[in-house]
């Protein structure tokens, strides 16, 4: 059965359980027979386009939002109420920093030149002498974000980067929470209250009168709306059968991809932040169409023991895709069901928590950092696209199209490499990118640029084999829970990649090699894992130990917990 985990910078994950329970076998081969991806099935998929292309823009929108204007210091000698960003006088006026004029500093007058008499002539300026804008700043007039509306600048840009860390530490709330009430409450009670609750979110943050505001309103909008994309994903695929799932599950991640992109040009049309913000969330509010045209999860209402309507859902499938169902098997499946949800009621045959730790300890932990590593290169290299030479609109956009052929890669070389090597070759691939960014971008600045997307296309690709390959190392009864755990220490990665930005006033490359001092590390980890291609997934803790390459040692025996 596909478990769904938290969703990471663009990417599902996808566990694969180990152990396929009767009533999941008995439902698949209704699927099969029930049309297994009829117009039922591409309905609801079209349907639950929406929370998938919402969450792809609500996770990353702060780039454009929180990003910096480029400013420049106003010059009382020379400036006018009518001037604009660029005039002649700042060759005398103003230094240049990194190919632009310097946004927090000028040249000082001269000292015997009266600050009040002073013209705006070359002579009159010390260009041996900086001081820090005392006046105010000059702004590119054909943008608009908080910080030129809120005054956000020099000393106080990380402000901008806090946006985005305080947008993930939303998501590190929002998606376990919202995990606990989709499984209380149901998934299609979930989407409608989480995507209208999202947009009131968002459109409130579109009216923020200040900062503090605004940056309260960016973390109700994720912890509120975070779990839009894994919970529309598991809806998504449950009711495709299995021979079309994987072709589903990635059609939903190029959907993702493609909606990243789309938000880049949007952004480049929408040059206002309230109004972008407007735009985007406003359509967040059809989710109540979901009400009358979206049926609920039929998985979540056979746990409930809510077989009758379960089965109505399976009968209105049969009946829009024009295939015949008995009631036989309707029957056997409620019979079976009800004997499951029985059995479940009793726990046991769990391994403890020191059990675990003993027999995965430094498995667990190599993979705690991996994870990190790989959230904090996917998302950081998104979010620093903005320093690369041409438009950062469209910078970002070929970022959301690179998630295309990162993730169809990983797909062909995973089979045919296997897990371990493929993960390592994407990350290490992409670490080597990283580094010649630097080193081309003086001579071949085109060049430099394409290594770059082609970092972020290794990075993504990376990423789907990680989603895999971590769920098949760890065995069934905790391998949800051990997944879990990963993936949300990773987004700690995801919290501090928004901070890198800040680092590029020192050293413009500082972001590049740091992402590629984490990936090189990890690549090297990841040859420790052990390889689990063509290999069943392991259903004990020693099976779960004899996939590695040394004997596994004698483990006690499962108590309850």
């Amino acid at each position: 059965m596909l478990k769904l985990q938290p969703k990471l910078d663009g990417v599902p994950q996808v566990a694969v359980s180990g152990a396929t329970s009767t009533e999941d076998s008995q439902l698949d081969a209704i699927i099969v027979q029930i049309g297994q991806f009829g117009r039922f099935q591409v309905t609801n998929y079209l349907l639950l386009c929406l929370p998938i292309i919402c969450n792809a823009f609500y996770s990353i929108s702060y780039i454009f939002t929180a990003s910096n204007v480029a400013h420049r210091c106003n010059i009382t000698q020379c400036d006018s109420s009518d001037s604009s960003y660029s005039a002649p006088f700042l060759n005398f006026t103003t230094p240049q920093s990194r190919g632009a004029w310097d946004q927090c500093q000028h040249y000082a007058l001269s000292s015997e030149i009266e600050t009040a008499s002073a013209a705006c002539n070359e002579s009159n300026f010390n260009q041996s002498e900086l001081i820090s804008c005392e006046a105010g700043f000059k702004l590119v007039e054909d943008e608009r974000t908080i910080a030129s509306e809120f005054g956000i600048f020099c000393g106080d840009q990380w402000k901008l980067s806090m946006v985005g860390t305080v947008n993930n530490i939303g998501q590190f709330v929002g998606i376990p929470l919202g995990g606990y009430l989709a499984d209380r409450y149901g998934r299609k009670s979930l989407l409608v209250i989480g995507g209208i609750l999202s947009a009131f979110a968002g459109l409130a943050r579109s009216h923020a009168p200040n900062y503090y505001s605004f940056l309260g309103f960016e973390f109700l909008d994720m912890a509120v709306g975070s779990t839009l994309f894994p919970t529309a994903f598991l809806m998504a695929l449950e009711l495709v059968g299995p021979k079309h799932r994987v072709v589903a599950a990635t059609s939903i991640t190029l959907t993702y991809g493609l909606a990243e992109a789309a938000l880049g040009y949007l952004a480049d049309f929408i040059r206002d932040w309230r109004v972008l913000l407007r735009v985007l969330y406003t359509p967040a509010l059809l989710h109540l169409i979901f009400i009358c045209l979206l049926p609920e999860s039929v998985r979540w209402l056979l746990s409930q023991s809510k077989e009758l309507d379960a089965m109505n859902i399976l009968r209105k499938v049969a009946r829009v895709n024009r295939k015949s169902l008995s009631e036989q098997q309707l029957t056997e499946l409620m019979r079976s069901n009800r004997q499951l949800v029985a059995k479940s009621s009793a726990t046991g045959g769990h391994y403890s928590l020191r059990q675990i730790v003993h027999a995965l300890g430094w498995r667990i932990a190599q993979c705690c950092f991996v994870w990190f590593t790989h959230t904090f290169i996917a998302l950081g290299l998104s979010l620093n696209s903005s320093e690369l030479k041409g438009s950062k609109f469209e910078n970002f956009s070929m970022m959301g199209f690179m998630q295309l052929p990162g993730s169809l890669l990983a797909t062909v070389i995973m089979h045919r490499i296997g897990r371990r090597w493929a993960l390592t070759s994407c990350m290490a691939s992409c670490t080597l990118f990283l580094l010649a960014v630097p080193a081309l971008q003086e001579a071949y600045p085109v060049t430099s640029s394409v290594l770059y997307f082609m970092a972020k296309m290794t990075s993504t690709g990376s990423f789907v084999i990680l989603y895999f390959f971590t769920s098949e190392i760890f065995p069934t009864n905790c391998r949800n829970s051990l997944l879990s755990f990963c993936s949300m220490v990773g987004r700690f990665g995801s919290m501090l990649a928004p901070q890198t930005p800040l680092l590029i006033p020192y050293y413009t490359y500082a972001p590049h090699f740091l992402f590629a001092l984490f990936g090189f590390v990890c690549a090297c980890l990841t040859l420790y894992f052990p390889e689990t291609t063509n290999k069943a997934l392991p259903t004990t803790l020693e099976e779960a130990r004899s996939l590695d390459r040394s004997m596994p040692k004698p483990l006690a025996t499962k108590s309850a917990v």
